[in-house]
């Protein structure tokens, strides 16, 4: 880890660095917090923590630049935690490790939490600067926003002076964001009885190997779904009524592509539902050989209870799920290229008596998400099952007139003698919620080169994380008067 401090710009590597060795997942922020505001503490800077756990830092405006407008510097304390099957890292406890490959900077087997870690920096370098010309400066650090924006649902009128909001949760360097997706969480809960297994032999069907990633930023790209490549499977061989299923369990997050599932079933013809597997493992090999060259497709023998669902919970879950739609809705009839809706099975979990299934359904239109929506609790409540929405955020509307966007683009051209692009992005940013409690924040989000966040593979290009902190610095050092 030594080696970020020879990366520029060097204060804000020394802070991501500090980053990364506090664990900080999403739910367990705590320690990273309390670290932050120590710090604050130890550099004269004045903090409060607010009901839900955010952190406000406020810094006074470098000398002679009293006159500016106050700026709020945003960023959200957690990372999303994801891991290669094979890794024995607890997030919970365990520093990430960052490894220099070449132009990027990447993680040991685990999401690296340049999402949003690297914004975070770069607020702590702005607090900690002595040589940026800024006037009265307010950064807000907020928690849980992968797994519910609980900090930004959380925040109150009256924190925040500021009337400008730079976002720092941006993933690609050279482009400057304007707007967002809204979301909402799919919580099903499908009723299963069970009954005895009229068959012997115990397998596990294991999907693995896919890529996953950002439910919203690489939603369009195509990615296999585990979820539902397993249950794809699954149903070619039900259909010969060749299996009885004990559970079926797979992705862990709502927000994260899932890259792995795996069901335990009972059989009695083995090399039957074996050849069948490998037939259409090769299949579905062949289909995605763009997007996830790596797909693993397996079945072991395996200990399984007697335990299974009956014919009719299997036969009506099994077509629920396969009738769930995963991926890309509707692109945007206004913006060239930008998904509008979209929706991620996420999580499926068997237990006892039910399944539970968690899909995230995103869009730029809350009308469009809301159809969506509808559409997968049909499929649902047909089954049966009980379908409840949570956690809804509205999309951050574009504003063409923004004054902090146009400086932004303005000063981007000047630093870099070339055009920025200005775009609307399908994740969810935490800007959309901030209009609730501050609708006239003027607010405009940036960032470096992340690539595959959300998966074990995100990287950081190191190069754009130096042109994203000149962008940062020369904005700052403009801003307009109050």
């Amino acid at each position: 880890m030594g080696e970020l401090s020879t990366l520029k710009p060097q204060q804000l590597w020394n802070f991501f660095e500090t980053i990364c060795s506090i664990p900080h997942p999403s739910k367990h922020e705590e320690q990273l917090a309390t670290w932050i505001c120590d710090w604050a503490t130890q550099h004269d800077l004045c903090w409060q923590r607010d009901e839900v756990g955010n952190v406000i830092i406020k810094k006074p405006a470098a000398s002679g630049f009293e006159h500016l407008k106050t700026v709020v510097l945003q960023a959200h304390i957690d990372m999303v935690p994801q891991k290669e099957v094979d890794s024995a890292h607890i997030f919970e406890t365990d520093p990430i490790e960052p490894i220099i490959d070449g132009e990027w900077l990447t993680a040991n087997k685990t999401t690296l939490g340049a999402d949003n870690g690297i914004g975070m920096a770069s607020c702590l370098a702005v607090l900690a600067s002595t040589d940026i010309q800024h006037g009265p400066l307010e950064v807000l650090l907020t928690i849980d926003e992968e797994a519910g924006m609980t900090g930004a649902f959380g925040l109150q009128p009256g924190m925040l002076e500021g009337s400008i909001l730079i976002n720092t949760d941006s993933e690609q360097e050279g482009e400057v964001y304007m707007g967002c997706a809204g979301g909402v969480d799919t919580n099903i809960s499908f009723p299963i009885t069970r009954c005895t297994a009229r068959t012997h032999k115990g397998l596990e069907i294991k999907v693995g190997g896919l890529r996953g990633g950002h439910s919203g930023v690489n939603i369009h790209l195509g990615r296999g779904n585990a979820n539902k490549v397993l249950t794809r499977i699954l149903c070619a061989l039900q259909e010969q009524n060749l299996i009885e299923l004990e559970s079926f369990n797979g992705g862990s997050l709502r927000n994260a592509i899932p890259r792995d599932a795996s069901a335990f079933i009972k059989c009695d013809e083995v090399l039957i539902v074996k050849r069948i597997v490998a037939e259409l493992a090769q299949t579905i090999k062949s289909e995605l050989r763009a997007t996830d060259p790596d797909l693993t497709i397996t079945v072991e023998q395996a200990e399984v209870t007697n335990e299974v669902l009956s014919f009719s919970s299997l036969q009506t879950f099994l077509l629920a799920i396969q009738a769930t739609f995963n991926g890309v809705f509707a692109m945007s009839q206004e913006i060239d290229e930008v998904t509008e809706t979209s929706s991620n099975l996420g999580v499926v979990a068997t237990e006892q008596d039910s399944i539970s299934v968690l899909c995230l359904v995103r869009s730029l239109l809350d009308s469009a998400r809301f159809n969506l929506q509808q559409t997968i609790q049909g499929v649902w409540k047909l089954a049966g099952a009980e379908v409840v929405f949570s956690g809804a955020y509205p999309g951050w509307a574009p504003n063409n007139d923004s004054a902090v966007m146009a400086l932004v683009r303005t000063t981007y051209e000047e630093v870099f003698q070339r055009k920025p692009e200005v775009m609307v992005i399908h994740a969810g940013l935490e800007c959309g919620l901030f209009k609730t409690a501050y609708p006239n924040l003027d607010m405009v989000s940036i960032g470096p080169t992340i690539r595959f966040p959300h998966s074990p593979d995100e990287k950081v290009h190191i190069g754009s994380v130096d042109l994203y902190w000149q962008l940062l610095v020369k904005v700052l050092e403009a801003i307009p008067a109050k």
